[in-house]
């Protein structure tokens, strides 16, 4: 699932232009810069902390390096140095077709903005996509892999059209349980989904914030519920705004995997532990997957019967 313009998607595409921008952690509560630059092709998705040592600053952004999965998720690399809350910057990535790209951050966590992926589409569509001279891959899905942990599950299913359904269920009467299925193409992912914004308990607040999480949180940057209120007083975006910033969430977190994948995926209640599990379980098992070119992709999915993939405009993400 790759969201590009038509015509290039069998390409890999990085940005136009250098993207600058500062924010607040959520969880830290810091100030923190980003650079988001261009990249080669066959470079991926590479966060670069500028406030440690050259040469231990790389962290790629894989499911291999996935280090936590409280609250957020949490890459690492090999010197113990991390970057948190990436999810929401990769989802805005995968949903804009950026295959490569070279992150320069300050700190250590990247910033939560409003809580969103759409500030980050905005200034990514600001600069421009554009084609690279190497042609662009994605993860076919051959068999059904699914994960369990406890209640919950998540499943990649075959199928020639992207697709995340989730089913989230809440206590509280204001999300209770909602479902939502779509398919990622065109402009569906900046429209219905990257707006979709994070969201938060009253009652969770003071807990987390004595054990140094969501420092950084408010309702500038989340929706935040009290008992069966919402408390911003803007309301919500989408009447299923929580069920769309999981399948936000989703997406960022699938997007690990290194390309876009073209299956189904299905999750009851899921979250960052649970998406990082399915990508271990489907790449553990080399017969559930293929990585082919965009232009076998098309070949396959024309013998399924779709006459033409349309994961030419959106994204979720998995690797070789």
């Amino acid at each position: 699932m790759v969201y590009s313009k038509p015509g290039i998607t069998t390409s890999q595409c990085t940005i136009n232009d250098t993207i600058n921008y500062v924010g607040v952690g959520l969880h830290n509560g810091c100030n923190v810069s980003m650079a988001l630059h261009p990249a080669a092709p066959n470079n991926g998705v590479c966060f670069v902390r500028k406030d440690v040592d050259a040469q231990q600053s790389v962290i790629p952004a894989r499911w291999q390096n996935v280090v936590d999965t409280h609250l957020c998720t949490v890459l690492g690399n090999e010197h113990g140095y991390t970057v948190s809350t990436v999810e929401h910057l990769l989802a805005a990535l995968r949903g804009c077709g950026v295959d490569n790209l070279l992150i320069e951050i300050s700190g250590d966590e990247v910033p939560i903005l409003d809580g969103s992926s759409a500030p980050l589409v905005a200034m990514i569509k600001e600069v421009g996509v554009v084609p690279q001279r190497l042609p662009r891959f994605g993860i076919w899905i051959e068999r059904t892999i699914e994960v369990r942990q406890g209640e919950r599950y998540a499943r990649l299913e075959p199928s020639s059209v992207p697709r995340i359904s989730v089913d989230i269920e809440f206590p509280t009467t204001v999300i209770g349980s909602q479902s939502l299925s779509v398919e990622l193409v065109d402009d569906v992912f900046e429209n219905e989904i990257a707006p979709a914004r994070t969201f938060g308990f009253v009652e969770e607040l003071e807990q987390l914030r004595e054990q140094g999480l969501a420092l950084g949180g408010s309702m500038r940057n989340a929706i935040l519920v009290s008992g069966n209120e919402i408390l911003n007083a803007e309301g919500l975006r989408f009447a299923d705004e929580f069920a769309r910033h999981k399948v936000l969430d989703c997406l960022g977190d699938l997007a690990l995997a290194g390309a876009p994948i073209f299956g189904h995926l299905r999750a009851y209640k899921p979250g960052h532990r649970l998406n990082n599990a399915l990508l271990r379980e489907v790449f553990a098992h080399h017969d559930a997957w293929s990585r082919l070119s965009y232009k076998e992709i098309k070949l396959r999915a024309s013998r399924r019967g779709v006459a033409r993939p349309r994961h030419d405009n959106l994204a979720t993400q998995a690797s070789a």
